[in-house]
């Protein structure tokens, strides 16, 4: 079991606190893993068992639980009187008022309260209201290629080609752990990709027209790293005789976003420091459910390493936007407490009119921040530009230090 130290250390830091902690993510990211892996810990370092309350509200057995009357008292009568209790509660939108019992427990003197969510939605009503500034999130993606590496290292096989598997088949946990054979690993992101789309999408939007509703998933998976949006959506749509408003379809692309299956980064004016409302870009949370519904069309490489970098740049906590530079694009502006890290991706720089291209918008950027250029080229220890670094992509990935 790979440990996910970044989101564990999370836990451990904070248990205790005075505050709920909240794991979200997309489903089967594995924040359930997450708990057991933390629940371990919990009991490594002397807390006894009954100390320890879990509730799956995906699993059958806790259905009844489903209402927040039944959960708060299923828990209330488990609790320790005099000892300090641990109450992990996963998938927490299926019960129908969960926010009234989190927040009955976690007034509790003796309470410490984990809960699971696969819906920002969640975080966006009552319960933010209720806990507002008493809760922190951990927010959870599928595993990291180094995470990746972990998982396959049994099988032996050299870092790009792991790196092949992962572009192909994502970052799924348990997908890693299946042959790497599209008759084991498409069914298992199928079943991934309609459960998301018809629990956590449909059903808590109340969509009906579930084909309309995959078009625009297609339409999104076949444009990252374009500009969109809602307005060009539905004109695509309209032009292909699928009637559909700017503000319906803007409807659905929120509920794709809270469903986690989309991450959604505005563009952000390098010099006059500001963000812009207009054509942001959508990002996919895993190149193995793109390719799955793109079989047969779009599958470009540059987009598919841009897709890769935006999601390790959120892993590595940075707030990621788009620059825009006069007529210019930077592919990403990441924001964290130390300052600005510009990064530009291309799949290969060799051809020296591509590495032009690729620098030019970097050497416009009239600031001394760190600006990167990462490629899938082989270039040892990296090369240097009159201060922009080129990094391997797939040393970067495993190299957390690495033109951070």
């Amino acid at each position: 079991m790979i440990e996910r130290k970044e989101y564990l250390s999370m836990l451990i830091e904070n248990k205790d606190r005075d505050i709920i902690k909240v794991v979200t993510g997309v489903r089967r990211c594995g924040k359930s893993t997450l708990f057991a892996l933390y629940i371990d810990w919990l009991r490594e370092n002397r807390i006894a068992p009954d100390q320890i309350i879990s509730v799956n509200l995906e699993a059958l057995e806790y259905e009844a639980l489903n209402d927040y009357h039944a959960l708060y008292a299923y828990i209330k009568e488990r609790l320790c009187p005099d000892r300090q209790n641990y109450v992990f509660i996963d998938e927490v939108q299926n019960c129908k008022g969960f926010e009234k019992a989190v927040d009955s427990l976690f007034i509790k003197p003796n309470v410490d309260v984990y809960i699971t969510g696969s819906n920002a939605f969640m975080l966006s009503g009552e319960l933010a209201t209720l806990l507002s500034g008493r809760y922190i999130t951990v927010d959870m993606l599928p595993f990291s290629f180094g995470e990746y590496c972990q998982s396959t290292a049994a099988q032996g096989k050299a870092k790009r080609e792991q790196f092949n598997d992962y572009l192909r088949f994502g970052s799924f946990p348990y997908a890693a752990q299946l042959p790497r054979r599209d008759a084991d690993v498409v069914p298992y992101l199928e079943g991934i990709y309609h459960t998301i789309l018809l629990k956590d999408v449909a059903r808590r939007e109340g969509i009906n027209d579930i084909s309309v509703l995959e078009s625009i998933v297609k339409t999104l998976a076949g444009s990252v790293g374009s500009p969109i949006s809602a307005k060009k959506i539905a004109d695509t749509l309209c032009s292909a005789g699928r009637k559909i408003s700017v503000n319906t379809v803007d409807r659905y692309l929120r509920a794709l976003t809270d469903s986690y299956l989309f991450y959604e980064t505005s563009r952000y004016d390098i010099k006059g420091r500001q963000h812009l409302k207009t054509l942001g870009k959508y990002y996919m949370v895993d190149t193995g459910l793109r390719n799955l519904l793109l079989a047969g069309g779009s599958t470009d490489l540059g987009h598919l390493i841009e897709n890769i970098v935006f999601l390790e740049l959120l892993r590595r906590r940075y707030k990621v936007s788009i620059g825009k530079l006069a007529e210019k694009e930077v592919d990403f502006v990441a924001v964290d407490s130390d300052g600005v890290t510009y990064y530009q991706v291309a799949a290969s720089v060799l051809d020296d009119a591509t590495l032009k291209r690729e620098l030019d918008p970097l050497q416009k950027i009239n600031d001394n921040y760190p600006k990167i250029l990462l490629t899938l080229d082989e270039i040892g220890a990296g090369a240097n530009y009159d201060g922009i670094r080129q990094y391997n992509l797939i040393d970067w990935l495993l190299d957390e230090q690495a033109g951070s």
